[in-house]
């Protein structure tokens, strides 16, 4: 994978599909400027195929504020595992049985 923000990653887990996008974290306008650049992540679990745009077809979530990984990879990879916690019930906030419940309900 490519050191660099902006591509959406997407691994697919136990049915569902984790999409990934690595970001550079923005520096707040009155912070000291940084030694090096620092990324965070956006991303999503659905299940596989669904379009995500559409309200109810997947979870969202995204690094903690205070979170910032050295690497767009390193970034991906924490959210790669957050999305799977997501999917397993292990997420002490999130989980799939919303969209697990809304498919069946169609």
């Amino acid at each position: 994978m490519p050191d660099e923000p902006g591509a959406w990653h997407m691994f697919e887990y136990e049915g569902f599909d984790i999409h990934v996008l690595p970001q550079l974290k923005p520096i707040p306008e009155h912070a000291p400027p940084r030694a090096s650049e620092r990324y965070v992540y956006i991303g999503h679990v659905c299940r596989h195929g669904a379009n995500a745009a559409v309200p109810g077809e997947a979870v969202h979530f995204h690094a903690d504020g205070d979170d910032a990984f050295k690497t767009a990879d390193d970034a991906v990879q924490d959210a790669r595992h957050i999305g799977r916690s997501i999917i397993d019930g292990t997420h002490p906030d999130l989980s799939v049985l919303q969209l697990v419940s809304h498919h069946h309900l169609k």
